[in-house]
């Protein structure tokens, strides 16, 4: 017992650093008078180690804490993500104007995106319920608090309190699904449930009720329909950079926990075929309900995003939609359907975060989200300008960028399993995104400046920032052979390969 405790311990370091380093912050904000960015400097550092104890990982295949977490490939894969996306994000909040006139409260801040950070690792290698669910509520409650950090702000606190009350009752049937799930198998690890299935279970309505209320709480991280009400007030009313995570890592986690979730519990111990198999017992058909949410997400996120002007409830309602074309994978549930969901999550990391940093600078700049007050902007920000432009166009899906590659893996997967109607409503939707990206790009080109408008200039600091994020973007959409291995190396999910 004690050699698999101090093992477990051993390949529990990114988390543990990650606790670390809150406490550290927690010091850090008492000892330190002079209220800056020192905590964010702080938490960059630890998500930097924890970034190097997961690569130190690769290759291992293991469950540890007697089978409440996976240390494999695909953890690893979610891990580098959230922690990439974490970085981005301390770098967007020591450029936010925002949150300059919060600097007494600055450290609260890092240290609930640390809390965050922690939830989100702990769901992507999470394979016990009950801890499934702890990390959910970790993740939760930290951005509740974040949402309502400009607590001076009306819109912010009203984002708050909605997003605490959709959570909350979607937490509790979430939590109610799994106290089903665990009476009718008798079990709380996945592996259990999936023996539980396989050798048959006396109450299969029972059953199909809790994996829908299960469904409830995942679908609200996801943000697809019909759980996504709270997501455009939310984005609205919170900072730009807790909106940023909530659309990119909150998302990258969810899906991690949704995949192993489904792929672990509800295929044969032969593991993920090239067919994907979804009848472990009789059941609802899963990938039907799975692909009807799927197309209501494509279609509700891309024309409610036609009717918006603030830019950051337009790209919550593009997140929406990205949610749709995200979920066709796990329709599929193959292996050509799960990896193209994290070559898709990979590319999306880049594109959206990069949007929501454009759309910041431009904020501090111009102090406006109004897509019609972005009239003349690419003038007077050529790099800036050119930046979104490439962002939104490969968050369309178009060529030579990275989005359309990632559209096209997750089509090509879903054509090879016949799911062509699905297809043609991504298809249709995606012509439709064109319309309201293009609808900025059009404003900040196609608008001569204000009589009298000055040149908007950045820091060299924002400008490398934003290459970190446009190359890749870039490059992705012409070289993407070293992230399709990467992408399909990572698809062996403990228990199936």
């Amino acid at each position: 017992m004690v050699e698999h405790t101090l093992h477990s311990i051993s390949l529990f370091y990114p988390e543990i650093i990650i606790v670390v380093t809150l406490c550290v912050i927690i010091i850090a904000d008492l000892v330190v008078k002079k209220k800056n960015h020192t905590a964010g400097w702080i938490l960059m550092g630890g998500f930097g180690l924890a970034g190097i104890t997961v690569l130190l990982q690769a290759g291992r295949n293991e469950s540890v804490f007697y089978d409440m977490v996976a240390v494999d490939p695909f953890a690893l894969f979610f891990k580098v993500l959230l922690l990439l996306s974490g970085i981005f994000i301390v770098f967007f909040s020591v450029n936010s104007d925002e949150l300059k006139a919060y600097k007494s409260r600055i450290g609260e801040y890092y240290m609930l995106l640390a809390g965050m950070m922690l939830g989100m690792l702990l769901m992507v290698g999470s394979t016990n319920l009950l801890l499934m669910y702890l990390a959910f509520e970790v993740t939760s409650i930290s951005s509740y608090v974040l949402v309502g950090f400009i607590k001076k702000s009306l819109r912010s606190s009203e984002s708050s309190m909605k997003y605490i009350i959709y959570g909350a009752v979607s937490s509790g049937v979430m939590l109610y699904g799994i106290s089903l799930l665990i009476g009718i198998t008798g079990a709380t690890d996945i592996y259990g449930i999936n023996a539980a299935l396989l050798a048959g279970v006396d109450q299969p309505l029972i059953l199909n009720i809790s994996i829908l209320m299960i469904i409830v709480g995942l679908g609200f991280k996801i943000t697809v329909v019909p759980f996504h009400f709270w997501a455009p007030d939310v984005y609205e009313g919170a900072p730009m950079t807790i909106a940023a995570i909530l659309a990119v890592a909150s998302k990258i986690a969810a899906f991690g926990m949704l995949i192993r979730f489904f792929s672990v519990s509800f295929i044969n111990a032969e593991g993920i075929s090239a067919a994907g198999v979804w009848q472990i017992f009789d059941a609802l058909h899963w990938d039907l309900l799975l692909g009807a949410m799927a197309a209501m997400a494509m279609i509700v996120g891309n024309l409610t995003a036609l009717m918006q002007d603030n830019i950051k409830r337009m790209l919550a309602y593009s997140s929406i939609a990205h949610a749709g074309y995200l979920l066709m994978g796990v329709v599929i549930l193959t292996e050509q359907g799960i990896s193209s969901i994290l070559i898709y999550l990979f590319i999306y990391l880049f594109m959206n975060l990069g949007a929501f940093y454009v759309a910041m600078l431009f904020s501090n700049k111009v102090n406006t989200e109004s897509i019609e007050a972005y009239k003349g902007l690419g003038h007077r920000a050529p790099l800036e300008g050119v930046a979104m432009t490439i962002f939104l166009v490969s968050l369309t899906g178009l060529p030579p960028t990275g989005g359309f590659i990632a559209k096209l893996y997750i089509f090509g997967a879903a054509i090879s399993a016949g799911w062509i109607w699905l297809v043609a409503i991504a298809g249709i939707t995606t012509v439709i995104s064109l319309f309201y990206y293009i609808r900025v790009v059009r404003n900040m080109y196609f608008f001569e400046p204000e009589t009298g408008a000055k040149r908007l200039h950045f820091t060299f600091g924002s400008k490398i920032i934003l290459l970190l994020m446009l190359i890749p973007t870039l490059l992705l959409g012409v070289y993407f052979t070293p992230l399709l291995e990467f992408a399909q190396s990572s698809i062996k999910i403990l228990g199936l390969n």
